[in-house]
């Protein structure tokens, strides 16, 4: 799927017609896949770019001080804005400011489809121990179930990481392998099966998450699946 560069409405020719139709086209893709119940990467890449035109709405006193000028590039994790010298910047920025405040309207309806539906996800999914847990648990594994027979396990690693003041929690995922459950494949069969084939881990964390409800592994399960086991992890409530 093709998505907005980073920069899109500063891009090129600025002409909101142009915009226009590119942003339609845009969100046109991403409804489409939403009404396919595909969530990533088109969930996280509307709000991204969402708040990025946020930032720069929130910020055009900054982009107008340094006029007369030309925006050429920007940095947008820091909003470290880069000009050229331009004559005729009070019709440049009006049509700036007149593409993001019609591309914010028509994303926000995009938006609340996306979370609304991640939400909906979300709240069908149920989070179990499989048998005893150690004290850390920033490592093990955890077993996807959408109500079918069929059990993906997934080994998980949780880290933090640092950003300005604040800190984050990741979750990095690897695919291990996928059992047919039965009456002899259970959970506990697996993850005796996991302790003698991976002995790296002697006493891993581990988990299964199901749901009764059937989405795409990969564009929608996986990724909430994940956010939820974070979640968990930290001690916020699923």
């Amino acid at each position: 799927m093709n998505f907005l560069s980073e920069t899109w409405f500063i891009e090129g020719n600025i002409d909101f017609e142009s915009k226009k139709y590119t942003l339609l086209a845009y969100l046109q893709r991403i409804n489409r896949a939403f009404n396919e119940n595909q969530l990533y990467p088109q969930l996280a890449d509307l709000i991204f770019h969402f708040r990025n035109l946020q930032s720069f709405k929130d910020n055009k006193q900054l982009v107008k001080s340094q006029f007369p000028k030309k925006l050429t590039g920007i940095q947008l994790k820091k909003l470290h804005l880069i000009y050229e010298e331009m004559v005729d910047d009070t019709r440049l920025m009006q049509e700036i400011e007149d593409i993001v405040q019609y591309a914010m309207s028509e994303m926000k309806g995009a938006v609340s489809n996306g979370t609304e539906f991640y939400d909906y996800v979300e709240n069908s999914l149920s989070i179990s121990p499989v048998g005893i847990l150690p004290h850390h648990q920033e490592e093990g594994y955890f077993f996807l179930s959408d109500g079918s027979r069929s059990i993906k396990v997934y080994n998980y690693k949780m880290s933090i990481f640092q950003r300005t003041n604040d800190r984050f929690r990741s979750l990095r995922s690897t695919f291990v392998n996928e059992w047919t459950r039965s009456f002899v494949t259970t959970y506990e069969s697996i993850k005796l099966e996991l302790l003698k084939a991976r002995k790296t881990l002697t006493l891993p964390a581990v988990y299964s998450i199901e749901t009764k409800l059937a989405f795409p592994v990969d564009e929608t399960l996986l990724p909430v699946a994940k956010r939820y086991l974070v979640r968990h992890l930290s001690g916020g409530k699923p």
